[in-house]
């Protein structure tokens, strides 16, 4: 088994934490990879980025939060692997455990006493007379928005291949169970479980009351494109946008690849989002 190490360079506490972590690898003889940027942090040198980590480790454990898993992902290429999710922060939905964990963090990643949570990823592609251009998979949520201009923006969303609506709002996302806890959920959004099989299109400020959230199956692709002369922006978990002209669309269908995301076992996902929400009742 070998580990492969990522961490959030600009965290406070993420020097610490990767010099507890490599150490605690080392005194078990257990190999491990660092990404360039992580290794600097301990006086390190290591010629990988994050896709040279991913294709030669068997499981890598991320420091940060979750945009730190995000940004692993997006960039391990093509290559998945799981991924244990240290939290330095105060949210973290896709971090299993607190960085004061981190002997138990090394344990469970040893040992395999870990249960693995397939997290769905979407496919997104922009489509015209032009062709299709793939964009990157989307863990979280896929916007398509109005860009730095004041004005609404109106978009039409079908739904396989049938006309859902025109929306006229700041934008509109599409998100994956996963999203669903990110920037849905901040525009009004249900939160879904992680294996509810299921999509929400959230619409952002829509200037008609009736347009609401709207969950729908994940077997079905998604289009939007925008309503007349109007260039909107797409962007893909909160990375650089890409210009959507009005003779395009913008694609979203389930992947056949998904992301192993690693919890532990005491831990279910009613019991994060009570922590991470601070839900409390007379039952809890």
């Amino acid at each position: 088994m070998t580990i492969g190490l990522i961490a959030h360079a600009g965290k406070e506490g993420a020097r610490e934490l990767v010099e507890k972590i490599t150490s605690e690898l080392d005194r078990r003889k257990a190999p491990f990879l660092m990404e360039r940027q992580t290794a600097t942090l301990v006086g390190k040198i290591s010629p990988l980025d994050e896709s040279g980590v991913a294709e030669q480790c068997d499981l890598m454990i991320v420091m940060g939060g979750d945009g730190s898993i995000l940004r692993a992902l997006h960039r391990s290429g093509g290559t998945i692997r799981p991924i244990l999710g240290i939290n330095i922060g105060s949210l973290g939905f896709l971090t299993c455990l607190g960085s004061e964990e981190y002997q138990r963090a090394v344990d469970s990643a040893l040992s395999g006493n870990y249960l693995l949570s397939q997290r769905s990823l979407l496919d997104v592609a922009i489509s015209g007379p032009e062709g299709v251009v793939p964009l990157e998979r989307a863990l979280n949520e896929v916007t398509i928005s109005r860009g730095e201009r004041s004005q609404l923006v109106k978009l039409l969303a079908s739904v396989e291949g049938d006309p859902l609506t025109e929306y006229h709002a700041d934008g509109l996302i599409v998100a994956t169970p996963t999203g669903s806890t990110a920037y849905s959920l901040a525009a009004g959004g249900p939160i879904l479980m992680p294996d509810s099989g299921a999509l929400v299109i959230t619409p952002v400020c829509p200037h008609v009351l009736s347009n609401r959230s709207l969950v729908i199956s994940d077997k079905r692709e998604v289009v939007i494109g925008s309503v007349g002369a109007q260039e909107v922006f797409v962007s893909v978990d909160g990375r650089p946008p890409h210009a959507l002209s009005p003779s395009q669309h913008v694609r979203m269908k389930l992947s056949p690849m998904s992301l192993p995301l690693v919890m532990m076992p005491d831990t279910s996902f009613p019991d994060i989002l009570r922590q991470k929400l601070k839900w409390s009742g007379s039952n809890v």
